[in-house]
């Protein structure tokens, strides 16, 4: 650690929450684990921190994190340090594992079949397009912060405290259910792979309420060994996520080249674009969800020996690698079969059937267990170092940010999440899983994007008070007119009249911004290209898709955010200002020392 080690030794919580002897006091914890700060000591203490809320709240709200400090004072927290044994290979591997799980094989159907008919090809680029431009905002804040935190960190330098506890509580428990999702989808598959329904292999308990009553055990078991290899070590988590993931990558060729002996080009030239234009961008805001997953990679970067080469080469590649996959694999299902007799449900197995090919069936059950094993363990590790980063800044129990000094992994903190997760998947179906799509990814996704034009545009003491002013009108503008653009989308049924006010509004703010404000800050090792335009599209796209879901992931999202606010009020917001007020005061010692100690004595 280079300046680190001062904060690291103080009280509040760091020593005591963040011990470096991980396995010898993992299950001795006590108040000092959870609420070591001030605020918490007694009653009275507590009372009055209630009492100082607006002050607090105030305080916070406007607070800013400095890279510095996520990368050294948050670090030391920790105590231990995270071990850098991954590089651009490992990487690679990770984007892919994290992402390519059975989405290509679960949504193409639907997609094709109902919405976009061959052109899905297209819906399919359209939306890893978009997917490859949040990657490359999320790799130059990867580049320059590469901490456990990910887009948690991200937002707390650019946006603030505030916004980002917000945007990660809610991620969390998209990371959750997502977790638990495709825990219970393995079970599936497996019984599938044996020959057997999905459900032959869970526990039915007829005490229990509907849809909360299979019970699931298998699940349970695979989300246990992902903890212990997550736990265990990330060199060896990604040793087995790289073999398996090239074994789902050679599946998924495999299918291609099988599918492809059995072309019909017919079913192209017929009719490619039966939906038109509206069906293409209905089907791609569906088929955008199967690229999510990338943003946990990004959680890697304080254990990858060189962010500013491996970073770039990892997210980028696996991204361009996995547009490419699926478009193959979509191409090849159309060639295959009439987009009309594509199965919504099991469309790769089923036209592998219409073709002769029965046993192809396996062979797709087995690409997808592949696939839901890497995007699993990936799962964990990013939602485990996302935690991780949050108990440094105090916003969740201290004792999560430990680090264990002999493996270098968050082990509480995995444990923590896997427990969380085992405890969903165990008990609730996938259909209620299903359902609970939150619209949590695109919401941090345009936030990243926003954080980076703050990023190059506005810095503290150097931006004039007028290109701040101006900063802040053009991207009200840009969020505006890309919300506006996005309820459109949802209301005028194929209209088009809505979008001659609201693209150009969009275009001439992205202009502007472009044109009349000076640019603050620049890359020091990779940075995202042609700002402000890739990142201001990435935020239209993102919000276009965020227009596209259901009204009641928008209630769940407006719950779970109620309930966040409810723990930060009484809890997050008086452990964080304490933490943070203590680091300050003990920066402030160090700096008046070193003042002190540079002062040339006068000889009299």
């Amino acid at each position: 650690m280079e300046n680190g080690s001062g904060s690291g030794s103080s009280s509040g919580g760091r020593s005591r929450g963040g011990s470096g002897n991980g396995v010898n006091k993992i299950c001795i914890c006590s108040k000092e684990d959870f609420l070591p700060e001030e605020s918490f000591k007694n009653w009275g203490n507590y009372v009055h921190a209630l009492a100082s809320i607006k002050t607090r709240l105030k305080d916070r709200l406007l607070a800013r994190s400095l890279d510095r400090l996520e990368l050294e004072e948050m670090r030391a927290r920790s105590e231990n340090e995270m071990k850098k044994t991954l590089n651009w290979w490992d990487l690679i591997w990770f984007g892919i594992g994290a992402v390519m799980g059975a989405g290509i094989f679960v949504l193409t159907g639907e997609a094709a079949r109902d919405l976009a008919g061959p052109a899905v090809v297209i819906s399919y680029l359209i939306s890893g397009v978009s997917a490859l431009l949040s990657v490359l905002c999320y790799t130059e804040f990867a580049v320059e912060l590469p901490v456990a935190g990910g887009s948690f960190a991200y937002l707390r330098v650019e946006l603030g405290d505030f916004m980002a506890y917000i945007a990660a509580g809610n991620i969390l428990f998209e990371y959750i259910v997502a977790g638990a999702s495709v825990a219970r989808s393995w079970t599936s598959y497996f019984a599938t792979l044996c020959n057997h329904s999905p459900n032959d292999f869970r526990i039915y308990a007829h005490s229990l309420a509907e849809n909360y009553n299979q019970l699931d055990p298998i699940a349970v078991f695979v989300s246990l060994v992902a903890c212990v290899g997550a736990a265990w070590s990330i060199k060896a988590s990604s040793r087995f996520n790289s073999i398996t993931s090239i074994i789902h990558l050679v599946v998924l060729v495999f299918i291609l080249v099988a599918g492809l002996t059995k072309a019909n080009p017919s079913n192209f030239t017929t009719d490619f674009t039966p939906f038109g234009l509206h069906g293409i961008l209905k089907a791609s805001a569906v088929l955008f969800f199967a690229y999510v997953g990338f943003d946990g990679v990004a959680t890697l970067g304080e254990e990858t020996k060189n962010p500013g080469r491996d970073i770039p080469i990892g997210l980028i590649g696996s991204m361009v690698i996995t547009i490419v996959t699926y478009c193959g694999l979509a191409a090849t299902l159309c060639l295959m079969q009439p987009y009309s007799q594509i199965d919504p449900d099991a469309s790769f197995s089923v036209a592998f059937q219409a073709a002769g090919m029965n046993w192809a069936k396996f062979i797709v059950a087995l690409g997808a267990l592949k696939g839901m094993s890497t995007v699993l363990l990936a799962n964990l590790l990013g939602e485990a170092r996302y935690f991780t980063h949050i108990g440094r800044t105090h916003m969740a129990p201290p004792i999560l940010a430990r680090i264990n000094a002999k493996t270098g992994t968050p082990v509480t903190a995995t444990i923590i999440m896997t427990v969380a997760n085992s405890l969903v998947a165990f008990f609730t179906s996938l259909d209620v899983l299903a359902n609970l799509l939150s619209i949590s990814t695109l919401f941090i996704f345009s936030l990243v994007a926003l954080a980076l034009i703050v990023r190059r545009y506005y810095v503290k003491g150097e931006t004039s008070a007028t290109d701040r002013n101006k900063l802040i009108g053009f991207l009200t503008l840009i969020v505006g007119a890309s919300i506006a653009a996005a309820v459109y989308w949802v209301l005028s049924n194929g209209g088009w009249v809505g979008y001659v006010v609201t693209v150009p509004i969009w275009f001439f703010a992205t202009l502007g911004l472009q044109l009349t404000v000076k640019q603050a800050k620049k890359p020091k090792l990779w940075g995202v290209p042609l700002v402000p335009w890739l990142p201001s599209i990435s935020i239209a796209f993102n919000i276009f898709i965020l227009g596209s879901i259901d009204g009641e992931s928008f209630i769940r999202f407006s719950i779970w955010t109620l309930v966040l606010l409810v723990y930060y009020i009484f809890v997050a917001l008086h452990a964080s200002y304490d933490a943070a007020k203590e680091t300050e005061s003990i920066a402030n010692a160090e700096t008046n020392m070193e003042a002190g100690s540079n002062k040339t004595p006068e000889v009299g």
